[in-house]
């Protein structure tokens, strides 16, 4: 599938930027959304989550049911292992919503995905790294030349392995990246048949409090590692009410946990099933507070593009602000 290209004047009657309570400065774009789409009656807004972040706290405090159930709509969550998968859930028309890294989208959108980001996260450099097991005698990114390098592709960690070879001076090629989903790359990890794993928390934390992992290098002074909230285009262009509510909530929760870390570690111990010490350290170093895309952001999204298509990591040039909702910021 091919996204609309801005110019076009079906594009130009959609016009409107997805925002929050939170984030008021931006909400006036979705009125003229929700006038110019044709409505069909929504019962249930199916939303993907990862075990990390807003959203997983969101699910575990249960405000958006309360607050849709006045609307008569039910909330469906699905955990995905990482962004790539996610995605396909959304343009395959499984989920309406969800979270992801930066790179998700790019791989997506690069595929043809008919997806828009309504808002992100701010910068989270520290929830991303580079681990070697605890033995190794590996010190610096450059030494990971000609070693066995895992990681999700696809995945906000793709980019952070991209910059820290380029920061080392070591070209991509000259690594053996293998490509495996976190659980996979983790016991291959702890079999010592990769040299390193770059990951995210809270897999990166889980790595370090259990396994003894050693951070070689994570993302600050490389990578800003925002985490986007988007939505499929047919979703966002009809619901445009439904997904203020959505970011609306998220930014009540984002408030609420960064006055909270006690709590959010009890929560999300429940919701990921992973010991408190380990969801405490992922928290310390999440970031909280839900934003609309900015010329900055977007900016950055199509740095990341742009390096992933000269490496013909994906296979042909975006336009990141193709899936944006207006055509302009």
């Amino acid at each position: 599938m091919h996204s609309d290209h801005p110019s076009r004047p079906g594009r130009r009657r959609n016009l409107g930027l997805l925002a929050a309570g939170a984030v008021a400065s931006a909400a006036a774009g979705l009125h003229g959304v929700a006038a110019a789409q044709p409505r069909t009656p929504l019962k249930e807004v199916r939303i993907g989550y990862q075990k990390y972040g807003t959203l997983t706290l969101l699910k575990g405090r249960g405000t958006l049911e309360k607050r849709l159930a006045a609307h008569n709509i039910a909330v469906k969550w699905t955990e995905f292992p990482a962004g790539p998968v996610l995605l396909e859930g959304l343009n395959v028309g499984s989920i309406d919503f969800g979270t992801v890294g930066e790179a998700p989208p790019i791989f997506a959108q690069a595929a043809g995905a008919r997806l828009v980001y309504v808002g992100h996260e701010p910068a989270s450099p520290s929830s991303e790294a580079i681990v070697v097991p605890k033995g190794s005698t590996l010190r610096t990114v450059a030494e990971l030349r000609g070693k066995k390098v895992a990681l999700n592709k696809g995945s906000n960690v793709h980019f952070l392995l991209v910059r820290a070879l380029e920061k080392a001076g070591v070209p991509w090629n000259a690594i053996q990246p293998i490509y495996l989903p976190p659980a996979d790359a983790r016991a291959a990890f702890e079999r010592g048949s990769v040299d390193a794993w770059v990951i995210w928390d809270p897999f990166l934390a889980a790595a370090e409090q259990q396994l003894g992992a050693r951070v070689l290098a994570d993302g600050r002074g490389l990578v800003s590692n925002h985490q986007f909230y988007l939505a499929a285009r047919s979703f966002a262009e009809q619901h445009a009410d439904i997904t203020r509510i959505l970011l609306d909530e998220i930014a009540k929760v984002d408030d609420w946990g960064r006055a909270n870390p006690a709590e959010v570690a009890q929560i999300l111990a429940v919701q990921t099933g992973l010991p408190r010490n380990v969801v405490e350290l992922a928290g310390s170093r999440y970031a909280y507070g839900v934003k609309p895309m900015s010329h900055e952001v977007l900016r950055e999204q199509q740095r990341i593009a742009d390096a992933f298509h000269n490496l013909k990591l994906i296979p042909k040039p975006i336009i990141v602000a193709d899936a944006l909702l207006t055509a302009s910021l």
